[in-house]
């Protein structure tokens, strides 16, 4: 029998992407005959839902967690789709006392591993399947792009939606909504990509139709994105960052503090490192707007990174003839909005960890 956690809704609360975790959940095989045989169902609300493969039924259980009586989350009418709210502490806002793009990050990452567990399965936070963890296969991310309209400030309540889905057969993909909880305004938007990895070989492999049928039936049936308008930027190709670089950080050590549980470096610390080396001009007058990642190599607790980063100039012909010294920051800066390239690398040899894309726009007066 596999056991479904209980969903709590209605109690007050007071964003490492794991390269490992925080996707999605996975259900027996059995189990599944017995779900893929009848319509679905949504999922039992507040109840633990206990499934049994061999008859069939679901019956609710009185169960919860400590950490479901005081978590402001719940599963979402569909059974799909999961909402939970979070205060804004004051260690989690900047020099502005609005929340850093970091803590924007860690706050994704917890939703999506509390709908994981509100799920019932893997309560561990790493996501696999029964099929996956047999064969020592685990989820990697392969691009992660963020959009911030408003920062939530300093006590403000943020309410995150999560769900995942398929993408296509090499990978899945997990998608949030930000939204001030006091005004439902829409303040965000996330996406991300995922691709299997054997633990062991530690080389990419091929989605299964084994275990996509073990998290599928808890996916939408049909495709929702959380960027659905066409030839939106979380979709752009990043091209490779070339030496010399306009602005580098050189010679990054990471903290023990920045591994996740699985004793490599937690994906937030990229989006640190990436930022290290945006010029001070830049963050003395504009605020991040939009940040994609994509992830190409693993970092480890010994590896020294450089961070590089160079101005993108759009392809506007006005933008390229502002400035008064002809350099692309100067071209760039003549607008309310800068963009800029990044690489992150490792020192020694200089190979690629991961490339990303910034998007700037100047800070509003206060």
């Amino acid at each position: 029998m596999l056991k479904l956690s209980c969903n709590v809704t209605n109690h007050l609360h007071t964003f490492s992407f794991f390269s490992d975790s925080s996707l999605f959940i996975p259900v027996n095989r059995r189990t599944l005959a017995v779900s893929s045989s009848q319509p679905r169902k949504p999922a039992l609300d507040p109840l633990r839902a206990v499934i049994s493969a061999d008859q069939g039924s679901i019956s609710p259980v009185n169960s919860c967690t400590p950490a479901d009586r005081f978590r402001a989350g719940r599963l979402m009418e569909d059974g799909y789709s999961y909402k939970e709210k979070f205060i804004v502490r004051s260690y989690e806002v900047g020099i502005n006392k609005t929340a850093t793009v970091e803590t924007i990050a860690n706050l994704l990452q917890e939703v999506a591993c509390n709908h994981v567990q509100k799920c019932g399965f893997s309560t561990d936070g790493f996501a696999t399947t029964l099929t996956m963890r047999k064969l020592h296969l685990i989820w990697v991310t392969a691009r992660m792009h963020i959009e911030i309209y408003k920062y939530p400030a300093w006590s403000d309540v943020v309410e995150i939606e999560t769900w995942c889905q398929s993408e296509g057969r090499i990978g899945t993909r997990r998608d949030w909504i930000l939204r001030d909880s006091a005004t439902n305004e829409v303040i965000g938007r996330a996406t991300s990509k995922w691709v299997m990895m054997n633990q062991d070989t530690r080389r990419l492999q091929r989605v299964t139709d084994e275990v996509r049928d073990e998290y599928l039936v808890f996916c939408p049936r049909e495709p929702r994105l959380a960027f659905p308008e066409e030839n939106n930027s979380s979709l752009k190709k990043i091209p490779k960052l070339e030496d010399p670089a306009q602005y580098s950080m050189l010679e990054l050590k990471p903290r023990r503090a920045d591994l996740d549980m699985n004793q490599h470096v937690n994906n937030v610390t990229y989006i640190g490192w990436v930022l290290e080396s945006i010029p001070q001009e830049i963050i003395d007058t504009h605020e991040l707007q939009v940040i994609t990642l994509d992830y190409r190599r693993e970092c480890q607790q010994d590896d020294i990174v450089d961070s590089l980063t160079t101005s993108e100039i759009p392809d506007d012909p006005i933008s390229k003839l502002t400035g008064t010294n002809g350099s692309a920051t100067s071209s760039i800066q003549g607008h309310n909005e800068s963009q800029f390239l990044h690489m992150l690398r490792l020192s020694e040899n200089g190979q690629e960890i991961n490339r990303g894309r910034t998007q700037w726009r100047k800070k509003s007066s206060r």
